[in-house]
């Protein structure tokens, strides 16, 4: 019998910070909860992290996931936007990492092509397949749809990090093992 877990994905946003809650049963998905947190463009930047901070951790205390997914940052032109959305991506790092909770990043290629079929998916693409993968799942912004779409991708990969966890080195390897080892499991 597979155990059910909970899995918390989250689409970091400076403005916006979308979450979605599912739980996966092997490969079957059930919608639990999504929304957004949002931050005072008026505030300055710290205290908006801090409503980020309390916001985020408001929703892991509520739902209590026990495995927690966050897209990685692209870089875009705009310097100023990357640094701020780094900013908005580290809480929503450390929120879950200071609760003990395992997190993993998933680039937003890889999201759209799990979800979609098509790295290069759009917005209204990617939420008519949330849709059509949680039926139950009311979104009303993208980012919310968005957050669960990297829930989604990561119950799709959850085996492949048991096994990296699973074929990891073991103290005491050397550091020339353990780098050809990394090496090995990177290129799977």
């Amino acid at each position: 019998m597979t155990v059910p877990v909970r899995i918390l994905g989250i689409d970091p946003g400076l403005r916006r910070t979308g979450w979605g809650v599912v739980t996966a049963t092997g490969t079957k998905l059930a919608y639990v909860d999504c929304g957004v947190v949002t931050s005072d463009g008026d505030l300055p930047l710290a205290l908006r992290l801090r409503e980020l901070y309390e916001g985020i951790t408001r929703i892991v205390g509520a739902f209590q996931p026990d495995e927690v997914s966050v897209e990685e940052t692209f870089v875009n032109k705009d310097a100023q936007a990357t640094l701020k959305l780094g900013h908005a991506r580290a809480v929503a790092l450390l929120v879950p990492a200071l609760a003990g909770m395992p997190v993993f990043e998933y680039s937003a290629n890889l999201i759209k092509k799990t979800v979609a079929g098509s790295g290069h998916a759009d917005k209204v693409q990617i939420q008519a397949m949330v849709k059509f993968l949680l039926p139950k799942a009311e979104f009303k912004v993208a980012d919310a749809a968005d957050a669960l779409a990297i829930a989604i991708t990561h119950n799709s990969h959850r085996g492949a990090h048991a096994l990296k966890r699973q074929h990891a080195p073991v103290a005491g390897t050397s550091s020339l093992a353990a780098a050809r080892i990394a090496a090995a499991l990177a290129r799977t």
